[in-house]
């Protein structure tokens, strides 16, 4: 071993013993590699890995056309940075571009397992802690305002910091609306099943832990996920869904299966399903959105009160209706999400191209 790797500040442990020491090198990748910088963070649990470096431009005039953009030219940076063996099946990452609107301060696509979100609640959440925290956006006071460019539409976010700190963040999110309620479908192995289809950000479809005989707990998460994949498969085939205003939105993200609150100052738990059977460790922010927009419209949510939504790990989001509004010719309501992120760690990713695997792979 070259002793030049080692020096007397840091020790290494083992059968090398304390006189040699060792140093981080200042090697770097050939040029040829690909090299993606990134922040890591969670909200509730949920993780986000936030590119700063190493992503390419990402034209487009509107949030909806960068998504395309990206769909078509930088989709195996996607599996790169969140498939095995740099990610998982449940990593969820977000990437940064140049605002699309006047007063916007930032653009931002997320991206998970199966491919580009149009929105999402813990991104936002853990995005600007994150950024805010590690100095990449300046933060104007204790209550800075952020405002974020979205696929789904402009996201305000206000960031609470307390001793250097963010400690909370509320966004009021795009607006969010009952698609179709009281529908059954018939879903194999369960039999009949009533639903409703909720726009919070991306369309979900809402069901009862009870009807499908599941306890929302982690023990219980491979069948969770079975069942919610069951559940968007079968509703998928039964209904086909079209946004009022934009055709991009016009998908099922997902299954959101509430149930019980474990604590008395939750009023609903719930686990989201999404994508390609990916999980929420989190309450999920556009779910909730999703419920509040669904709670209102069964008038047992006024404006302005809070619903308490806890995740499979118990961690919470807070929603409120801040007023009423319509898309299209649905009647729908202005949410505010909030909730508490982390952040975690720094990460930097190489890729040498003749990697074998260099798309990454999932292995579930």
């Amino acid at each position: 071993m070259n002793n030049s790797c080692f020096e007397a500040n840091q020790s290494l442990p083992g059968p090398l013993g304390t006189s040699r020491k060792m140093i981080e090198t200042d090697w770097r990748p050939p040029g040829s590699w690909t090299r993606l910088k990134t922040i890591e963070s969670h909200a509730a649990g949920e993780p986000l890995r936030i590119v700063t470096e190493g992503w390419p431009e990402i034209p487009g005039k509107t949030m909806l056309s960068k998504r395309r953009y990206a769909k078509k030219n930088h989709d195996h940076l996607r599996r790169i940075l969140l498939r095995e063996p740099r990610g998982h099946t449940n990593m969820y990452g977000a990437i940064m571009t140049e605002p699309v609107t006047n007063d916007g301060d930032l653009g931002v696509l997320f991206v998970h397992n199966e491919g580009f979100s149009t929105m999402c609640g813990h991104g936002v959440i853990a995005l600007v802690t994150s950024l805010i925290e590690t100095g990449k956006i300046p933060a104007d006071g204790p209550n800075p305002t952020i405002r974020l460019d979205t696929p789904a539409g402009r996201v305000t976010a206000k960031a609470r910091i307390r001793g250097g700190m963010v400690k909370g963040v509320a966004f009021e999110n795009v607006p969010s609306f009952v698609y179709a309620k009281d529908r059954s479908v018939e879903v194999e192995g369960i039999g009949p099943l009533r639903y409703d289809v909720v726009f919070g950000g991306a369309f979900y479809a809402y069901c009862r832990a009870e009807d499908l005989k599941v306890e929302l707990v982690p023990r219980e998460s491979r069948r969770i996920v079975e069942l919610g994949m069951r559940v968007k498969l079968a509703v998928m085939k039964q209904m086909s869904i079209r946004h009022p205003v934009e055709d991009d939105l016009g998908f099922l993200y997902g299954t959101i299966i509430s149930g019980k609150a474990g604590s008395a100052s939750a009023r609903i738990r719930n686990v989201c399903v999404f994508a390609d059977g990916q999980i929420d460790r989190s309450p999920t922010g556009t779910g909730v959105s999703g419920h509040v927009a669904l709670e209102y419209d069964k008038k047992t949510l006024k404006i302005g009160r809070r619903l308490v939504v806890e995740s499979i790990l118990g961690t919470r989001f807070k929603g409120r209706a801040l007023r009423t509004t319509t898309v299209g010719e649905y009647a729908a309501v202005v949410p505010e999400i909030e909730g508490s992120a982390w952040t975690s760690g720094r990460s930097e990713f190489w890729l040498d191209p003749s990697d074998p695997i260099r798309d990454g792979f999932i292995i579930e």
